[in-house]
């Protein structure tokens, strides 16, 4: 199952429409930027200049409504645009106080199971690296970020990762410890995962950000979700039937 919650278009985007009849999205954008301070513009442009698709991040089965809230803020904070959840056991459900808006910006793509998001990311070209302090294969300073694109897998609250997940990984990650602690919190862990691996990313990956394609459609969705009747202001200005698709 193939579900952007929070994609980076506006629901219905992705249905067929002729494309000669669509407005450029170029025009799009500056059209909705004329409804916005130009300090604010700025910002919505340079946060999407910093945007990565190369590394993302799927949680199984998070069932604290705080975790799922700081995970998709992390994402955020740290530049990553596409987060994936798997829900067979509980809905990821953000704690809105704890995300302070932070959804509005991250595309959540959500599977039917394991398996499902599994085998979309690998098809995707995504190496599926599973977090756990059991095992002893690299650590946020030896892991190689140059490989090509992964998914940093964060398992349930409790449990961790889950027996499919450690089948079907290409690699394993862990947080040395120095303390008596075995392990931090699933919070915690992403934050610095996060944190060092999306820097590692920028300083080490040629390729790193999204295409001008990609940079354009995850501005013109912020945009959308920023100006106030976005619709109805594209659907007077370039008279389309709907110009958000």
């Amino acid at each position: 199952m193939k579900n952007t919650a929070n994609s980076a278009m506006p629901e219905g985007a992705a249905e067929d429409m002729p494309a000669a009849a669509a407005t450029p999205l170029s025009d799009r954008i500056a059209c909705l930027a004329e409804f916005m301070t130009q300090e604010r513009f700025a910002v919505l442009c340079d946060a999407a200049a910093r945007r990565t698709r190369y590394m993302t991040v799927l949680a199984e089965n998070m069932y604290h409504g705080q975790n799922a809230a700081a995970l998709i803020r992390h994402c955020d904070a740290f530049g990553v645009q596409r987060m994936h959840t798997v829900e067979t056991l509980c809905s990821f459900a953000p704690n809105p106080v704890v995300a302070r808006g932070s959804e509005r910006w991250v595309e959540v793509q959500r599977h039917s199971s394991t398996r499902d998001a599994i085998a979309a990311l690998k098809r995707e070209g995504y190496r599926i690296v599973a977090t756990t302090p059991h095992r002893e294969d690299t650590t946020p300073e030896t892991f190689d970020v140059t490989r090509g694109p992964f998914a940093l897998v964060f398992g349930t609250e409790h449990a961790g990762i889950s027996d499919e997940v450690i089948a079907s990984a290409d690699e394993f990650l862990r947080i040395p410890m120095c303390g008596l602690v075995e392990s931090l919190n699933v919070s915690a862990s992403a934050a610095i995962l996060i944190y060092m691996l999306s820097e590692r990313v920028r300083q080490s990956v040629a390729g790193w950000r999204l295409t001008p394609a990609e940079h354009d459609e995850v501005l013109f969705g912020w945009l959308c979700r920023s100006v106030k009747d976005s619709a109805g202001i594209l659907r007077r200005r370039f008279g389309e039937a709907d110009p958000l698709r």
